[in-house]
């Protein structure tokens, strides 16, 4: 190949052709093009050759950059730089044996290449044959410079680096991340300041110097303090602080002395001239470092006050049994734990009927103390919540003794409270007896015969109001035989928590009830709001019942409602002038009045609020409410009847659970025909549960047939064909309600429709379980479709008040009221999705606030934790910075 320099020089005064008079012009080669794509062949060149060198220089900086020589001993320092430099000499001679200049036509021939029909190489060529012929050689010319004219597009040719072929395991590019890394997180100073692999080359020119600083402990929040910045002759330093000191320069012209360790000084002379030193400060002494630029400090070791803790107020008890108790702690850097523990205090109790017994052996109850979430830890009021109802010593005298920790492992107490533990409190009188012998129960075992001798007296003949309903009864006497036949043998711990956990469910079944008629679950909570009265129950107790009250009041006048737009009977000239003259009661009346009767009991008179709670029940079931002019809406109407289809579909599964329990124990329930007239377990004897489409309590089934409510078959088993045939009944009804179902069309009513769907098909289930005698079966589809009617019927709600919005009321109302369909007799505004007091008490149960304690306390503890990922402990503080 042609050099392209001598070539353009060679054809400037170059004639191409035979022909003088004809001869060719000079061409100009491309220069810089050519010049730029030789640069880049010697660029790949010097690639090709020195990559292992340069590769192995960045890991080298990097890893300087890090700080990596101050993490390594001495000897691994120099056997690394050693290593080091060996690798650095022998890949710079290997790329200096390799290296190649690249040849001069190179870059010619590869800017050519780029080229149609390779002008650069015709231009340059000489006509060979024919070069006496003029026709010939004029051709050849115009053929030149036709090539010629394509030189103008020549381009530079960018290099290319074949590097994964000579680094297959990309080498340099692992050597490339580790020079990112250190760019971003290390510092050029640090190569720098790297001396000699001896360490003292440096430090030898300059002199001898030392630095130190004073850690305190981490969990104290105090900073790290750089002794050189110490100018006060005296230092405070917080107990369990550490000392850091570095000597520089020979060995021997700085040493170290000190009297705030506690080590024996035969011990620190042998280690006082180290290059570096740390220690623990653990007493009050001298700290001196000799030599060259040396200091003095008497040092100050401040103690770590041990924590404290004290109850702030008396114990409060919910109505629901929840008890809340505040308390104090303080402490001078913070507190990181904290317990409670009750103890029966066993001198106290009232050693007589089931308690006369010794108790059985039972570990003190633990409560950890919850901490504040966020702020500090070091003074702080907090409120231990806890519920200790179902435990035996509820109500019993106990000692509650708090006790707190801080990081340095010191503990503080509180004087112990004895108080009795609080707990939930029982009004109704039976479900108070149930809580006793249940107490009785597991205070000691041997009870048993006792507690089963008072419940068979207790069930004996029951009175009328004793028990409100069968169901309740039946559950009653089924735990009285499981108690009977298990004490002969012996009652294990697994039955006795067993029978336990009955007679709670019992009990707060009694007290709270499950009525369903309005004016008894409202005449039952009077009876409890009046016991509360006498028993001196707390202000809370008492406004829990007075709420429960206006809730029962509620619900007294819904069904008063109801019955009246059932019978829909139209009121003559005369009844209406009648009405009209009545006395007209809206809800602010009733309001007024249960304010009232809350103001005396709070005031302390008893007699008058219980005057006045007697004339609130005559003035409810002396009321009377009155269908207005119009029909119920359709959607009104919709509700009702989805409503009597889940209590249909309630009492229906409860009758065939009662039929399962009744399979296994075919003789649980002899001896009790007297008290149980049939099989129903609704609200008295002979009641049913399942309403007016289910069976009745004249026996008479869907539609109007006879039920089989008694029946059995031949085989002594309930006849579950009736149950089955019920359950069918009960689905096409429901299918005849989707039928007439409004609000098609919205999202809401989409939603409630395929509930619906859902609990017909469930149903569907449910009666085939039943016609093949699987009870278990059956009653879980009919939970399934009981749960899916609630659904359908709570998206149905907000599908009515959607479109209710911008429709006028209906009109039904109470006496008085003027309010339509979207107000209760009472006047009131119905809640959310059309549910009275939809919107009241929607945090219950499980105590949120120590919920949320525990999760703060573990983000803490997860963004301590340095070994995580980055983008984890970003995610955990910016979680912290926010809560």
């Amino acid at each position: 190949m042609t050099d392209p320099k001598a070539v353009s020089e060679n054809t400037a005064d170059h004639s191409v052709g035979p022909l003088a008079a004809d001869a060719p012009k000079p061409v100009r080669l491309p220069l810089w093009p050519i010049r730029l794509t030789w640069l880049g062949l010697l660029s790949e060149n010097l690639a090709l050759a020195f990559w292992p060198f340069w590769s192995l220089a960045m890991v080298a900086i990097g890893l300087l950059m890090i700080g990596l020589p101050e993490m390594l001993p001495q000897v691994a320092l120099q056997i690394g730089a050693g290593l080091a430099a060996f690798g650095l000499i022998g890949t710079l001679g290997w790329g200096l044996w390799s290296f190649r200049l690249p040849a001069k036509g190179a870059a010619l021939a590869r800017v050519d290449a780029t080229l149609t029909g390779r002008p650069i190489q015709t231009v340059l060529d000489t006509q060979a044959i024919g070069a006496g012929d003029p026709a010939s050689s004029a051709l050849w010319r115009a053929h030149q410079a036709r090539m010629a004219k394509r030189m103008d597009a020549a381009r530079a040719v960018a290099p290319d680096v074949v590097l994964p072929k000579r680094d297959p395991y990309g080498l340099r590019l692992q050597a490339a991340l580790v020079l990112a890394v250190g760019l971003l997180f290390g510092s050029l100073a640090r190569v720098a300041e790297v001396d000699g692999l001896t360490g003292t080359g440096q430090a030898l020119a300059a002199g001898p110097t030392w630095e130190g600083w004073i850690e305190a402990p981490s969990y104290t929040g105090l900073p790290t303090r750089y002794l050189a910045d110490q100018s006060d002759d005296v230092l405070e330093v917080a107990e369990g602080s550490r000392l850091i000191l570095r000597l520089y320069g020979e060995v021997g012209a700085l040493a170290l002395r000190e009297t705030i360790s506690g080590q024996p000084i035969e011990n620190a002379e042998a280690d006082r001239s180290a290059p570096e030193q740390t220690l623990d400060i653990t007493q009050n002494g001298a700290l001196t470092i000799e030599g060259p630029g040396g200091r003095s400090w008497a040092v100050t070791v401040l103690p770590d006050m041990a924590p404290r803790v004290a109850i702030a107020a008396a114990p409060e008890t919910s109505f629901e049994g929840q008890m809340s108790l505040d308390f104090e702690a303080t402490d001078d850097y913070g507190i990181i734990g904290g317990t409670a523990t009750i103890s029966l205090d066993l001198a106290a109790v009232d050693r007589r009927f089931g308690l006369s017994l010794e108790p059985e052996h039972r570990d003190a109850l633990i409560s950890n103390l919850p901490l504040p979430i966020a702020g500090s830890r070091a003074e702080f009021t907090e409120t231990l919540i806890e519920d200790f109802s179902q435990h035996p010593w509820a109500h019993l005298p106990v000692e509650i003794a708090f006790a707190v920790e801080d990081a340095a492992g010191q503990s503080g107490m509180a004087e112990p409270l004895l108080i009795p533990l609080p707990a939930r409190r029982f009004f109704d009188p039976m479900a108070a007896a149930v809580i006793e012998q249940r107490r009785d129960l597991l205070w000691n075992r041997d009870n048993a015969p006792r507690v089963a001798q008072i419940m068979r007296a207790i069930s004996w003949k029951p009175e009328d109001r004793l028990f409100r309903d069968e169901g309740s009864y039946l559950q009653f006497r089924e735990i009285l035989r499981r108690l009977e036949g298990a004490t002969p043998a012996g009652l294990t711990d697994e039955t006795v928590t067993e029978l336990a956990a009955a007679l709670w469910d019992l009990a707060v079944q009694l007290e709270d009830g499950d009525i369903d008629d309005a004016l008894e679950r409202m005449q039952a909570a009077q009876e409890r709001l009046s016991e509360a009265m006498r028993n001196g129950a707390s202000e809370e107790e008492i406004a829990e019942l007075m709420q429960e009250l206006r809730d029962a009041t509620q619900d007294y006048l819904r069904q008063l409602s109801r019955q009246a737009q059932q019978e829909q009977q139209d009121m003559d000239e005369f009844e209406q002038a009648e009405n009209q003259n009545s006395m007209q009661m809206d809800m602010n009346d009733l309001q007024a009045m249960m304010d009232r009767i809350q103001e005396l009991m709070e005031q302390g008179r008893m007699a008058e609020a219980q005057q006045a709670l007697e004339e609130l029940q005559q003035l409810m079931e002396n009321m009377q409410v009155t269908q207005g002019q119009g029909q119920p809406s359709p959607g009104q109407q919709a509700m009702d009847d989805l409503a009597e289809t889940l209590r249909d579909q309630q009492g229906l599964s409860d009758q065939a659970f009662r039929d399962l329990q009744e399979q296994f124990n075919p003789n649980a329930n002899q001896g009790q025909s007297q008290q149980n007239e049939g099989r129903n377990g609704g609200e008295g004897r002979g009641q049913s549960h399942e309403g007016q489409n289910g069976q009745g309590q004249n026996g008479e089934g869907p539609g109007g047939q006879p039920g089989q409510e008694g029946q059995s078959g031949q085989d002594g088993q309930p006849d579950q064909r009736s149950l089955a045939d019920r359950q069918q009944a009960l689905r096409d009804e429901l299918n005849r309600q989707l039928g007439n179902l409004p609000g098609q069309g919205s999202d809401a009513g989409d939603a409630a429709r395929e509930a619906l769907r859902g609990a017909e098909r469930a149903m569907d289930g449910a009666e085939q379980s039943l016609r093949q005698n699987d009870l278990a079966g059956a009653i879980d589809q009919q939970a399934e479709a009981m749960d899916q009617l609630r659904e359908g019927m709570r998206n149905l709600g907000e599908a009515l008040a959607e479109a209710q919005r911008e429709q006028q009321p209906g009109q039904g109302q109470a006496d008085g009221n003027t309010a339509g369909a979207q107000r209760d007799p009472l006047g009131r505004n119905p809640g959310s999705g059309g549910a009275l007091n939809g919107d009241d008490n929607m945090l219950q149960g499980e105590d949120v606030y120590r919920r949320a304690r525990e999760l703060l306390d573990e983000i803490r503890r997860r963004s301590g934790e340095g070994g995580r990922p980055e983008e984890e402990l970003d995610y955990l503080k910016r979680l912290l910075d926010r809560f």
